[in-house]
């Protein structure tokens, strides 16, 4: 059989391979053809592990003892990136496959780089990703779109890369509709909300582009987080002129939006009115948690009723949302049925949020007691926020002695966190204790330890506006003023 031969019929039963026992199969017949070294062959098989979780079996064989690598070529790497890119805890490995490629000398190519900031994304490494960056300045590939919006993605999802991106995206030679919507996301991801409308803005001026539908999910979620809703109610009234395709991520950006900015009938209309093939869990938990953040507890237990009447497997989201909705509400028995129920019917094991709500829970109905019982109870340490939820609860229930002793670990174990000795302060104050309060203030200004400004937004006929609390350098009193150095108009 000749090699064009064998390699037809290699690549013919890789394609109907379905299991790993049939990969191994295949395997000795590519070494019995003798097309161990063959970089088609081993693409396709590479790509078919990968497709059966199996890619670090296709590694060992094609890095195995005795190959000869310097015959592959960037397809079959590219293929090996884009396998590790995926994978959830092997993204690092394609990195290291990166260096094997450029030992062997073979050159990437533009359908290198995306996988590659794929992986670095996934790791969160941003000296890596400027490493990558600096390569494909060399190779020449700055003008190429796939790779600019891959590594824009990647800075966003960098702690401090955001202004790298930025740079990025400003440099385009030429911007489409996944370049704006990458930054956007970048945006909101880093609590920069207000810069992604901006964007959007920016966008909606440039001739020849417009938003897609996945830009439309990034704004949305930029105005549930500014809490813009007069902004909200504009672009549900741009989405429907413009004829967007109304998929189910759009949909739960509108009720999300709707939700998160007080508008929770509206909120339930969107959700009503989507058929019952495009409602996806995101879209139950969206609207169970708009009644749950309002007080309409009852209705968010009924919602959660219905999805599961609907077939729809609770998550461990929608038991976050659930219980919120049993806390604000003051159910205390139903939210400890329902945790029950997560644990011992569902199988869900509770994280530290879970914990966190019964705590609320608990403390929201004076039942301090009661809550420290159950932080003790936990199998997991609790947080500071469950530590501070209950002090909040020792303040307003009169329990100051236990609400002093757990805020003073508390600054033992964060000495630098303003809200602690905030905290502290206030249970002074209630104790009528002045002499002690006062003291607390100096210890924060010993150690360099600043309050925080407080910060809001407001919707005004020309934007949203921000206004920031400004605080007197002795730490001794505060006040809130909006001038025309202190609002930022959108």
């Amino acid at each position: 059989m000749n090699t064009r031969a064998a390699e037809q019929t290699c690549l013919s039963l890789l394609q109907l391979c379905d299991s790993f026992f049939t990969l191994a199969q295949i395997q000795a017949n590519i070494l019995k053809l003798g097309l161990r070294n063959n970089p088609i062959v081993l693409t396709k098989f590479t790509s078919i592990s990968s497709r059966l979780n199996a890619i670090h079996y296709a590694t060992s064989f094609i890095f195995s003892p005795g190959s000869e690598a310097h015959h592959y070529d960037a397809f079959l790497f590219n293929t090996l990136f884009e396998a590790y890119a995926h994978t959830p805890h092997f993204k690092r490995t394609a990195l290291s496959h990166y260096n094997k490629m450029l030992t062997l000398g073979i050159r990437p190519n533009n359908y290198t780089f995306p996988f590659l900031f794929k992986a670095c994304a996934g790791i969160r490494d941003l000296n890596l990703g400027k490493t990558l960056h600096g390569s494909v300045s060399k190779l020449g590939l700055c003008d190429d779109m796939h790779v600019l919006n891959s590594m824009i993605h990647m800075y966003c999802s960098c702690e401090n890369g955001i202004m790298f991106a930025e740079k990025v995206f400003d440099e385009m030679p030429k911007i489409n509709s996944v370049s704006w919507s990458t930054m956007m996301g970048g945006y909101v991801k880093w609590g920069m909300s207000s810069e992604a409308v901006r964007l959007f803005r920016r966008m909606q001026s440039e001739e020849g582009v417009r938003p897609d539908e996945i830009t439309m999910v990034m704004v949305l979620s930029a105005c549930a987080d500014l809490g813009a809703l007069e902004l909200g109610r504009w672009l549900e009234s741009y989405i429907v002129r413009g004829k967007f395709e109304m998929r189910s991520e759009v949909c739960n950006a509108l009720i999300d939006m709707f939700a998160k900015c007080g508008d929770v009938d509206n909120a339930l209309r969107l959700f009503r009115n989507m058929s019952h093939s495009k409602r996806t869990i995101v879209s139950w938990t969206s609207v169970i948690f708009g009644m749950a953040l309002h007080g309409r507890g009852l209705e968010a237990v009924s919602l959660f009723e219905e999805m599961k009447r609907a077939g729809v497997v609770p998550d461990d989201v929608a038991f976050i949302a659930l219980l919120t909705a049993c806390s604000h509400s003051g159910l205390v028995e139903k939210g400890k049925q329902y945790f029950d129920s997560m644990v011992n019917d569902c199988g869900i094991a509770p994280r530290i949020e879970h914990y966190g709500c019964m705590v609320d829970m608990l403390s929201r109905a004076g039942l301090v007691k009661e809550a420290m019982e159950f932080i003790d109870t936990m199998p997991i340490s609790p947080n500071p926020v469950i530590w501070r939820t209950l002090i909040a609860a020792c303040r307003a229930q009169g329990h100051l002695n236990l609400g002093e002793r757990i805020t003073k670990n508390l600054i033992k174990n964060e000495p630098m966190d303003e809200s602690n000795y905030v905290l502290l302060s206030n249970i002074y104050a209630k104790m009528l204790d002045w002499e002690k309060k006062s003291t607390v203030r100096k210890a924060m200004g010993k150690k360099g330890v600043r309050k925080v400004p407080g910060n809001t937004m407001i919707e005004l006929d020309d934007g949203i506006h921000e206004i920031v609390e400004e605080i007197e350098k002795n730490c001794t009193s505060q006040f809130s003023r909006s001038s025309s150095e202190k609002v930022t108009s959108l």
